[in-house]
């Protein structure tokens, strides 16, 4: 391993590519709960049990992640591996992020496309829900205890949750509006608003890998030759398979138009998983006609069930649409194919977005007005984050027409003690939660 000196001189070991390798594809498989779980994953193993990356330079790449279109949890995975190893560890990064899911996914929308709903699947990740709430619950009081250094940050926090909650507010919006409050704030009460990286132990950030004390690495520096390699490679990458499956299929057929659709959704889409849903359901039932109305709440509910990236569930309606207007393919061939490129087009835009975006944020670093803004960005976050676990919590302690799930209470509330008060690790607790989840409803019957 290579080292990396601080300021003072203290030299500090950086995880090898395989080092790395070996944690991103333990992240692709206990990766469950969506963004907001999956922010707090990264959190918990890269910055206070590994401490590969400092608290402020996290909030950065977060901040800078949920400003992009496409789903921010895995565009700061691969921001991070960018950090640490280029854009090798990037790709990687981003890779294993989605892989296993990928491969998850496959595997149950071909079992619901064939078998319908598979009781013993739902069953243990009936439990793996409730164990994913108290996730999402310790993130909110993780993270925010870090953001939130003073009243004003709690307000925003607080204002950010009421915005969203309340008035259904659009994400990009808010966090839009909080950076200008931010801009302004460090103009006008800087002591207030420049709190990323505050309160900081000397000692503590010698221990860590990317430490603010130290510079952006040097493969992160911006330039023009760099930029136009970058687009080259991959807008290749993003649209040949789109093009080529025209060329071989036709510019009607089911997979170039989802090649497409899916490829436009990368674009317009701001605000993750949650801002796409409604944008690719509206399309792909009332005007592609690619599934029925039930389907798509369907592939929501199997897309919240395994690991990865809750945007997933637009490799469902790929397969789906596949499945349900072949086109004159074997409908799981052009199941598989509608799955593999509404995957590709979905994900490999955020590499261009990370790859492209990365060097001038590395560049802004520490800029004070900047800094501002970005801290009050992550205390609206914060806030973000609280609404995200608030909905999770009553979508699956208090059921739509159905009474209070006292198990999914009783599981998330020993899951979330276990973590906060005896650092229970995440995948006992899932595996555990799913266990308990399968003999629960064998006990009670399947239904």
């Amino acid at each position: 391993m290579s080292t990396i000196s601080t300021a003072n001189s203290v030299s500090v070991r950086h995880p090898s590519f395989a080092q790395a390798c070996r944690f991103w594809l333990k992240f692709g498989f206990i990766s469950f709960g969506g963004p907001t779980a999956q922010i707090a994953l990264l959190h918990g193993e890269l910055v206070e049990r590994r401490k590969w990356i400092s608290e402020s330079r996290f909030l950065h790449a977060l901040n800078f992640c949920m400003l992009l279109p496409g789903p921010e949890a895995h565009q700061l995975a691969i921001y991070i591996g960018w950090l640490l190893h280029k854009m090798r560890g990037g790709v990687i990064a981003g890779t294993l992020f989605v892989l296993p899911s990928a491969i998850f996914l496959w595997g149950l929308t071909w079992g619901y496309a064939v078998y319908g709903k598979i009781s013993w699947v739902a069953a243990i990740f009936f439990g793996v829900k409730a164990a994913v709430m108290a996730i999402v619950a310790e993130a909110v009081i993780r993270i925010g205890s870090k953001a939130l250094k003073n009243e004003v940050m709690w307000a925003l926090a607080v204002l950010a949750f009421a915005a969203i909650f309340f008035l259904k507010v659009p994400f990009p919006f808010v966090v839009l509006t909080a950076g200008l409050i931010g801009l302004l704030g460090g103009k006008f009460w800087k002591d207030k608003f420049l709190v990323l990286g505050q309160n900081k132990s000397g000692k503590k950030d010698e221990e860590i890998v990317l430490s603010d004390d130290i510079e952006s690495p040097a493969h992160t520096k911006p330039s023009l030759t760099g930029a136009i390699k970058i687009c080259a490679i991959w807008l290749t990458l993003w649209w040949a398979p789109v093009l080529l499956a025209g060329l071989w299929r036709g510019w009607n057929d089911t997979l170039f138009r989802e090649g497409l659709f899916f490829s436009k959704a990368a674009v317009v889409t701001l605000g993750g998983a949650y801002a796409v849903l409604q944008y690719v359901a509206q399309n792909a039932v009332e005007h592609f006609h690619w599934l029925h109305p039930g389907q798509m709440l369907d592939g929501l509910g199997l897309a919240e069930t395994k690991p990865g990236p809750l945007i997933m569930v637009l490799q469902f309606v790929g397969f789906m649409g596949g499945w349900n207007v072949p086109d004159g393919l074997p409908p799981l061939v052009s199941a598989t194919l509608g799955a593999v490129i509404s995957t590709w087009t979905t994900f490999v835009p955020c590499f261009l977005y990370v790859f492209l975006g990365g060097p001038y944020s590395e560049r802004l670093r520490g800029n004070a007005y900047l800094t501002t803004a970005l801290s009050a960005i992550t205390a609206a976050v914060v806030g973000v984050v609280m609404n995200l676990a608030v909905w999770f919590g009553m979508h699956i302690v208090l059921p739509k027409n159905e009474p209070f799930n006292w198990f999914a209470a009783v599981v998330g509330v020993i899951a979330f003690l276990g973590m906060w008060r005896w650092k229970w690790g995440i995948i006992p607790v899932i595996i555990g939660a799913g266990i308990v989840g399968l003999g629960y409803k064998f006990l009670i019957g399947f239904s």
